[in-house]
């Protein structure tokens, strides 16, 4: 191969373990051709991941394409089929999470996500957050590097327009993908790329980078904004992600959807608008003492308990459900993604069951029940409530039952009849689900 006219940005100078995103199409034939070029310069190790949509009538053939040039490069290359889920945001929103749903099921230790969008791409991008309202955080656009759960997302093109990959890919007689679909401006970013962005380049040949600059600078007042509120946020947010609300009520409205922003964001939820920041403070934070208030987003409520504000998945409570937990008492996986019961070495120490006692898993238990440390039977509805346990919690905490009797709460209490014995003891221990 010749030597490459578009040198390896320094943004990956640093990182030598590297899974491309190869849809096949333009900017990432570039961009895996570059790296390919640079592999042995470099010490480069190189993996490609094709995610097969299953949309377009021609998306088998562009698996084969795509993997047909990978073993001509001499890639490793992995084909993912997904399957979109309509979840009322939009075919361009799904098949986004779908890909990066698939990136994260396949990224190794070690490894950095590599993905091609480009100068222009940031320029869409931007555009599109303009459209939506967005503040500073969403006109920050594309950064070039991003937390990937513990690994990294690298975006090595930024600055690198289309029409300058286009001449590479034609100087080194690239064969790529034309994604049909590409040209249909139903889509929002379709619309922009082949109506509007044309005439603004006519008037205005440098728009785009001019853009992808108020990008940048939009990026570093956020992650100025960042550096000074980390503090504050940090003595707000107690041990189990929960938000003190009795501070933010001295501080002004600015500031106070600038925490409440990033918190949302420290627990990996959508963005939010100014709408919904209001919303979580008129509606659930200022709420009357009594209510039980809550506030749907996606899949997940915000709700608040004890003077905190809490980020809920919202799942439907297994009810009166029963798991039969059997010798040799395997570790047991709950249902709703709850977690795992194991029998353990440390943990919540309970008796342990007798030869002819059956050993099940519950999440309801009606009648008056004796927990240590307390004199007096209570409901079950009332021991959750004096132990300070949340209320979308008490429907999804494991029981743990011997025959009828309950035995312990793991984590949380151990009736009188589950109490620890010297001569004969379990250690439960309870690793919950995200």
């Amino acid at each position: 191969m010749q030597s490459p006219d578009l040198l390896l940005p320094p943004l990956l100078k640093e990182y030598r373990t590297l899974l491309v995103a190869f849809s096949g199409g333009l900017d990432s034939t570039v961009l895996l051709h570059q790296l390919v070029m640079l592999r042995q310069q470099h010490g480069l190790q190189l993996r490609a991941v094709h995610i097969h949509h299953g949309i377009s009538a021609f998306a088998d053939d562009w698996a084969a394409h795509c993997q047909a040039l990978c073993t001509q490069w001499g890639v490793p290359l992995d084909v993912i089929r997904i399957t979109l889920c309509d979840d009322g945001s939009g075919v361009e929103a799904q098949a986004r999470k779908a890909r990066y749903d698939a990136f994260r099921q396949i990224i190794r230790p070690g490894e950095a996500l590599v993905t091609a969008q480009h100068l222009d791409d940031q320029c869409e991008t931007l555009l599109l957050a303009l459209k939506r309202g967005s503040g500073p955080a969403g006109l920050a656009a594309m950064p070039e590097t991003l937390a990937f759960g513990d690994n990294l997302l690298l975006r090595p093109l930024l600055s690198v327009s289309r029409g300058t990959l286009e001449d590479y890919a034609r100087r080194h007689q690239l064969h790529w993908i034309d994604d049909d679909s590409n040209e249909d401006d139903r889509y929002d970013r379709n619309f922009l790329r082949l109506r509007i962005l044309p005439l603004l380049k006519a008037r205005w040949p440098h728009f785009s980078r001019s853009v992808a600059r108020s990008a940048a600078l939009c990026g570093e007042q956020e992650a100025l904004l960042d550096e000074l509120l980390a503090d504050e946020l940090a003595s707000l947010v107690t041990p189990d992600g929960s938000l003190t609300l009795t501070p933010l009520h001295s501080v002004s409205t600015v500031r106070r959807n600038a925490l409440l922003r990033r918190w949302l964001l420290l627990l990996n939820a959508p963005p939010p608008s100014r709408s919904m920041l209001e919303r979580i403070w008129q509606e659930v934070a200022l709420s009357r003492e009594d209510a039980m208030p809550r506030l749907q987003i996606g899949a997940y409520d915000v709700r608040r308990y004890q003077g905190q504000l809490w980020w809920v998945k919202r799942i439907t409570p297994p009810g009166k459900q029963v798991l039969s937990w059997h010798p040799p008492y395997a570790p047991l996986k709950l249902p709703l993604e709850l977690g795992i019961l194991r029998v353990a070495q440390t943990g919540y120490a309970v008796r342990a069951p007798h030869h002819n006692e059956q050993v099940s898993v519950r999440f309801h238990a009606p009648g008056n029940w004796h927990i240590v440390g307390r004199q007096h039977g209570r409901s079950l509805k009332k021991l959750w409530q004096e132990l300070s346990v949340p209320p979308w919690q008490r429907d999804t905490t494991p029981l743990l039952f011997y025959g009828e009797q309950l035995i312990a709460a793991p984590g949380i209490f151990v009736t009188r009849q589950g109490q620890a014995e010297d001569h004969a003891c379990w250690h439960i221990d309870w690793q919950k689900g995200e």
